[in-house]
């Protein structure tokens, strides 16, 4: 079992920056597979990024490549979503998630299972 609990959402200017983290319980962190997904009102929920156990292999969005990195330090059970030149469409609830298949990039919302539970991300225009 994997509980995954988010933090550093908020309101931000449109062109600023935000750094998401997200904590693991659990010993076998390091084995999982990690995702951000994000859910704006209205709108179905969505990968944003994602980043294989080994840290090797990472996949972002078309919309937000180039503006958005995801890292992750398995010695303290975290991964990370650094947001930069943040516009208002980014504006969304945002999701850590974990899959036990690590190996590879998980793209598809299903094949995770574990999530946290959620948090706000604002971007003002």
């Amino acid at each position: 079992q994997v509980q995954l609990v988010e933090s550093g959402g908020g309101l931000v200017q449109a062109g600023g920056s935000l750094r998401l983290s997200c904590a693991a319980s659990g010993r076998t962190f390091s084995s999982y597979g990690m995702g951000w997904f994000r859910q704006a009102p209205g709108k179905e929920r969505e990968l944003v990024a994602a980043i294989s156990s080994s840290d090797s292999n990472t996949y972002y969005a078309y919309s937000v490549k180039g503006r958005f990195t995801i890292s992750r330090d398995n010695a303290k059970n975290k991964v990370y979503l650094q947001m930069n030149s943040l516009k208002p469409e980014d504006t969304a609830d945002y999701y850590c998630a974990a899959t036990t298949e690590g190996s590879t990039i998980v793209t598809m919302e299903g094949d995770y299972e574990y999530w946290g539970q959620g948090i706000q991300v604002t971007v003002s225009s």
